[in-house]
């Protein structure tokens, strides 16, 4: 989320729009609201390399999800 959408949600759900006004409760109600939430994939101990994460597998007897694409890696194809 970038810096500016972030101050442009302080400003309308603010209760007035001057910044002199924003008390310390209500900017920590705001700033609850547009964090990030914590997303569950960044839990995952995700392997980079297919063969440590082959081995890892094999000794855990786990099964192996590979996602591969094709193209560039920012998607500017």
């Amino acid at each position: 989320m970038n810096a500016f959408f972030s101050i442009g949600l302080l400003i309308c759900f603010a209760s007035d729009p001057n910044p002199d006004t924003l008390d310390l409760e209500e900017f920590r109600k705001l700033h609850d609201y547009v964090k990030p939430i914590e997303e569950t994939w960044k839990t995952i101990p995700w392997h980079v390399d297919l063969e440590s994460a082959q081995k890892e597998a094999a000794e855990k007897d786990k099964l192996l999800f590979i996602w591969a694409m094709d193209g560039h890696p920012l998607g500017c194809t």
